[in-house]
């Protein structure tokens, strides 16, 4: 099993399918320009091997997120800064619909400021 494999392995259920999906439509977004490298022991994806964006779990707020670089940039009230300097996260709330057209969207945003 491969690093990024093993970390979504660590998620119990029904998380990691969540995630899992999440992952896969963000790969699917942009098969030729998006990777995913493990980075900081995070499964991190990068747009033509610049950061874009990377899933973790929030501690505080006791959710998995997706966390967006030049999310400091972007205005969406669903973001949150929390004293980030360049990323903003947006909760995943597990018992609703995974807002993928918002996340696929954001991405696209993010993308417009790397060069």
């Amino acid at each position: 099993m491969n690093p990024i494999q093993e970390y979504f392995y660590r998620i119990k259920e029904p998380e990691r399918s969540t995630l899992l999906f999440l992952r896969q439509k963000i790969l699917e977004s942009d098969k030729e320009n998006i990777t995913e490298p493990l980075s900081f022991g995070l499964p991190f994806f990068k747009y033509k091997k610049k950061m874009l964006c990377y899933l973790y779990y929030s501690k505080k707020h006791k959710k998995h997120y997706v966390s967006f670089y030049h999310g400091d940039r972007i205005e969406h009230p669903e973001l949150i800064q929390e004293g980030r300097k360049k990323f903003k996260i947006l909760l995943i709330e597990m018992e609703k619909d995974l807002p993928v057209e918002l996340i696929l969207s954001l991405i696209q945003e993010v993308k417009t400021y790397i060069k």
